[in-house]
């Protein structure tokens, strides 16, 4: 309540895609697509490795952690987007936007971390195979998924906390298709200097320290599969790593390039369409045509409904 009373500003206007009017429905369509591929797919992996016995594996355990992320993540901005193409009311609460900003990025900074783990899981597999199964046991998964999660809701709550404290008294206009940080900080009538300092700290601990580890980690597994003397040694080694290698990629690319710019810029809402609607899309894909046990664990359950419906 506290916080409310700081501001003359009760409510932002999400400005969205509202230059492109001729645009809209057209967008709305895509967008609306893309999220149900999104949803569907994400829910599909988790089904798929909760119900195939060859696929009870800390790697896919992960990946199924990952997925029910990405089902949160593209749920807290998604829906209000497609609101905003189709409703001319853009409207949103003073408070209902900063629980959306938290959120988007508490999720988004999880999901940066959990590569991290996915990559450790790959390293540990491949450079010590004969130690792999006995330290990656249960508990240690079990710790190792809500790591992420732990470290991520207090490193996006400080610069949360820290924008929520800026005074507001107008414009109210965000011009993006969700409230985050650098849109919401540029609309303060306060000096915005430490907040964009403190968001710009927290974007090297949220999204380029966990790459570093990301891309250290990945150099450490292609130096052991480039001394795998059998060809038929090298493939699989980097089958079970190239989906995951590619999905991170994705993300981490369009992610560095918004987070490590605190004031924005006019491109970054169409770079946030990367990683909020596209690549939780495209990594069902990655994963599955990708991985021959996914597809093994597909078609047989495939078969067995489809036998059972006979």
């Amino acid at each position: 309540m506290e916080l409310v009373n700081r501001t003359t500003v009760k409510e932002f206007i999400l400005l969205a895609f509202s230059s492109l009017q001729q645009l809209q429905i057209l967008l709305f369509i895509v967008v609306l697509l893309m999220y149900i591929i999104s949803i569907a797919g994400n829910f599909a992996i988790i089904i798929l490795v909760k119900t195939g016995s060859s696929l009870h594996s800390p790697m896919y355990f992960f990946i199924s952690v990952f997925s029910a992320l990405e089902l949160s993540f593209v749920s807290v901005t998604i829906p209000k987007l497609l609101s905003n193409l189709i409703v001319a009311d853009r409207r949103i609460s003073f408070i209902n936007c900063f629980l959306q900003l938290y959120a988007f990025n508490a999720l988004g900074v999880t999901e940066c971390y959990m590569f991290a783990v996915m990559a450790f899981d790959r390293d540990l597999a491949i450079n010590h195979p004969l130690r792999y199964s006995t330290v990656m046991n249960s508990m240690t998964c079990v710790i190792l998924a809500i790591f992420p999660f732990a470290i991520s809701f207090i490193i996006a709550l400080i610069p949360t906390v820290v924008t929520a404290q800026l005074t507001f008294c107008g414009p109210n206009q965000i011009n993006h298709f969700f409230c985050d940080l650098a849109p919401v900080q540029n609309l303060a009538c306060s000096n915005a200097f430490i907040s964009n300092l403190v968001t710009s700290i927290a974007a090297v601990f949220a999204s380029l320290t966990p790459f570093v580890v990301v891309l250290g980690l990945y150099t450490h597994i292609i130096i052991t599969i480039t001394r795998i003397k059998s060809v038929e040694g090298k493939h699989k080694a980097l089958s079970t790593c190239s989906s995951h290698l590619t999905a991170a990629c994705l993300f981490y690319g369009s992610v560095i390039i918004v987070y490590l710019n605190p004031k924005g810029s006019q491109y970054d809402k169409f770079l946030a369409l990367v990683y909020t609607v596209i690549v939780p899309m495209l990594n069902p894909f990655i994963y599955t045509l990708r991985n021959k046990d996914v597809k093994e664990t597909f078609y047989k359950l495939s078969i067995f409904k489809t036998r059972a419906c006979k």
